[in-house]
């Protein structure tokens, strides 16, 4: 797809019709044709549809299970918050700069967190991290992810090279220990729900703000996360990903299906009408 903006439209229509136009001119006839300006999306080519799909069903097998067995699904990463303006879209008065200041702290100055959010319930766990992440400290989050609920544990994360290693198989062969681990497909970030959560905190505590120091990018992102607990319906909400909506469509697909073969073994699933179309 081509990567049109108005210099390549202005570009275009001189090679084409030999007409200059003007940068408003090309603005108007983009606006008038019904062209919107969009910050993409990345589209992710090395991800495999296959195993995608192949996931999904997976996923969707977990939540069953979940559902019989009390488990609950805990989706993990890692992110870091900079100290530095992380600029975002703001409204200002037309003809007016978006600007936002900065003192141009060192690239070093930065806030690193384990988070995990639970899609069912809205809860989610968040762990400062020093420096750089490793097997070491994700063995440690799963241990503070362990000892706050009781539950047995399904922890769905990446490929990262801090999510394996000796440490976490140290950890995972604790006796009596009710945790699993489940790696995401590669390359679908869409997949993890806590993606969710670092986007939520860029737009409501970091944007275009320079904390100066990481400390003070702390003594803002840790209120953030506390307040979390009361706001679980948005949490649930806001984490809602295209797993989440596949595994649905999914699970009405089996429950049509099965209620064709025998009613008795249908359980009641309300999903929404709109999911069938994803």
């Amino acid at each position: 797809m081509a990567d049109w903006n108005w210099k390549v439209v202005r570009c275009f229509v001189a090679e084409r019709f030999g007409i200059a136009l003007s940068r408003s001119s090309c603005l108007n006839y983009l606006h008038r044709l019904g062209f919107v300006v969009k910050r993409p999306k990345k589209r992710l080519l090395k991800a495999d549809a296959a195993k995608r799909a192949t996931f999904v069903g997976e996923y969707a097998a977990l939540r069953r299970e979940a559902a019989r067995t009390g488990a609950k699904h805990f989706f993990v990463d890692e992110a870091h918050f900079y100290a530095d303006a992380d600029l975002r879209g703001k409204w200002v008065l037309k003809g007016e700069p978006a600007l936002a200041d900065s003192t141009s702290p060192r690239y070093g100055e930065k806030a690193s967190y384990y988070s995990a959010v639970c899609v069912e319930t809205g809860e989610v766990e968040a762990m400062p991290l020093e420096g750089n992440s490793t097997a070491e400290t994700s063995a440690a989050f799963l241990k503070h992810l362990r000892g706050r609920h009781a539950e047995p544990l399904i922890v769905f994360w990446d490929n990262a090279p801090a999510h394996g290693g000796d440490p976490i198989r140290a950890y995972l062969a604790t006796p009596d220990l009710r945790l699993r681990l489940v790696r995401l497909p590669a390359y679908s970030p869409d997949f993890n729900a806590d993606e969710a959560i670092w986007d939520w905190v860029r737009d409501e505590v970091t944007a275009n703000t320079c904390f100066g120091t990481a400390a003070n990018v702390r003594a803002h992102v840790d209120p953030f996360f506390a307040g979390l607990a009361t706001r679980t319906d948005e949490v649930k909400q806001r984490c809602f990903t295209a797993l989440q909506a596949r595994a649905d469509t999914l699970d009405a697909v089996r429950a049509a299906t099965t209620i064709l073969h025998d009613p008795r073994e249908a359980a009641p699933t309300h999903v929404d009408s709109t999911l069938a179309l994803v």
